[in-house]
């Protein structure tokens, strides 16, 4: 809950408090404590915006000054002062009830959806970031209703930025109303559930300048979810950049929960044709081609920046990737395909794609992270829940004994292989911020997760692209309570 929010609704409670059980309650003194009220509400939807979800704090606020206004203005001058009427002990019991949930709904709905807020960056850097909109003209957009479009993509940077930068914060999400219908399909709940999206600010300064700090900074490529976005693993990603990378976020037009286009055009997501793992092998290669366009596109923004940002600033010597579920998978294959990609993290993706993990390795640093839950594949799944998938439990089995026998090589060579405890697949996106309810149903501890994953993260990427010792993985091998850390 926000700093005004909070404030609004404590004072609203303390008031009906003071109504309910306070025996002389003079005109005068409601009038104040509804006009102080009606400040702090006032300054909350100035300064912090209004939400749906303050309704119960707003209405305690308004009602009783419009009853106050409605019978200040009615009344005759002349009309005798009415005489306080007494309340039984049921009226009392009936009206502490209805205040208990009142109160009850005014603080629970605030919190159960509330306008979360990215950890700071502890690295010495503030954080910057610019968006791009690049087009593929060498590539057919095979998604289009029409032909002739080529693939056109949304891009995300960002960058480290000097400690007294200052500017204006990156918004989550650049249109809250536009965001959160594509919220509501991807993760089926109701659009209201995810409007105060629009109200989270991250972090990252908007266009402000590269720090000087250092010539050149290692380069990350980011490839988010099958149905998720490019800036889906902000809490990851300002973490990296405030430590000296420069992250490029890709979002996968038409497989991304919402892509939003500078000339106003939205497109959303579109289910995928089919969830075997043959058709997403082919789906994968796709966001291959995508990944190894925007590498090219990274080289000409190092060569040549039309606004003088990234000329000769980024590394090209030192690129690494990283990705989620689907993202994960791509990595996976972009690290096998392009000679670019020195060092990769896949964090619980399926090993999807043209290639396979070779019996001796990648002969590239690799880390996997895996979700224990994922790893169980349907032993935590309810039949409900798999018949809402549309298959069955042993057309599920099949598909996941097919996908994890590809997980066989995966730390061979030296690589490393994190297996997190209490962990669902989400957990390693930002998801689960958007409601603490998401977090108890699904039992993962989200901001201890983040900053498992944001340690050991960065602990990979300083060793093999800052040629830094390792401070973690290598003293971590072995079984632990909150993960299982494996070196082939």
């Amino acid at each position: 809950m926000r700093s005004f929010e909070m404030l609004s609704v404590v004072l609203n409670i303390l008031l009906l408090g003071w109504l309910i059980f306070a025996k002389h309650k003079p005109q005068r003194g409601l009038l104040i404590g509804f006009g102080v009220s009606a400040v702090f509400v006032l300054l909350q939807w100035i300064i912090e915006g209004m939400r749906w979800q303050m309704i119960p704090a707003y209405a305690m606020t308004l009602v009783p000054l419009v009853i106050f206004a409605v019978r200040y203005v009615s009344k005759p001058e002349e009309a005798p002062q009415p005489q306080p009427r007494k309340v039984s002990r049921v009226q009392l019991i009936l009206i502490t009830a209805l205040a208990a949930i009142y109160s009850f709904a005014a603080v629970a709905l605030p919190l159960a959806l509330p306008v979360f807020a990215f950890d700071k960056p502890t690295g010495p850097y503030k954080v910057g970031t610019v968006t791009y909109n690049w087009k593929d003209e060498n590539r057919e957009e095979t998604y289009a209703p029409g032909t002739g479009d080529k693939r056109e993509l949304m891009i995300q940077i960002w960058y480290p930025a000097d400690p007294g930068a200052k500017g204006k914060l990156d918004p989550y999400v650049s249109n809250a109303d536009i965001f959160a219908e594509g919220y509501s399909m991807a993760l089926h709940r109701p659009k209201l559930l995810f409007t105060s999206i629009g109200f989270v600010k991250t972090n990252a300064l908007e266009n402000v300048t590269l720090s000087n700090k250092e010539q050149k900074y290692p380069v990350l490529i980011f490839s988010h979810s099958l149905n998720g976005v490019k800036n889906q693993n902000t809490f990851q990603i300002e973490h990296l950049v405030s430590n000296g990378y420069i992250v490029v976020g890709i979002d996968h037009t038409y497989n991304s929960t919402t892509s939003i286009f500078p000339d106003g055009r939205v497109v959303h997501f579109v289910p995928q044709e089919s969830n075997t793992i043959d058709y997403l092998d082919q789906l994968n290669e796709g966001w291959v081609a995508d990944a190894k366009f925007v590498l090219d596109q990274v080289e000409k923004l190092a060569s040549n920046d039309p606004d003088h940002r990234f000329t000769g600033r980024m590394d090209l010597d030192r690129i690494g990737m990283f990705g989620h579920s689907f993202g994960g998978a791509t990595t996976t294959q972009m690290v096998m395909t392009d000679s670019r990609i020195k060092a990769a993290i896949n964090m619980d993706g399926g090993l999807y794609g043209k290639l396979r993990i070779p019996a001796d390795g990648l002969k590239k640093p690799f880390l996997m992270m895996s979700a224990d839950d994922t790893l169980a594949g349907t032993k935590n799944m309810s039949d409900a829940n798999i018949a809402a998938q549309g298959t069955t439990r042993k057309e599920l089995d099949k598909f996941f004994a097919d996908t994890f026998v590809r997980y066989e090589h995966v730390a061979a060579g030296g690589n490393y292989w994190m297996k997190i405890n209490n962990m669902k697949h989400m957990g390693f996106s930002d998801t689960y911020l958007l409601s603490p309810l998401y977090e108890r149903m699904e039992g993962v501890d989200v901001k201890k997760v983040h900053r498992l994953i944001n340690d050991y993260s960065l602990d990979f990427f300083n060793h093999y692209l800052k040629q830094q010792p390792f401070e973690l993985l290598e003293q971590n091998i072995g079984d632990h309570s909150d993960f299982t850390l494996q070196k082939g």
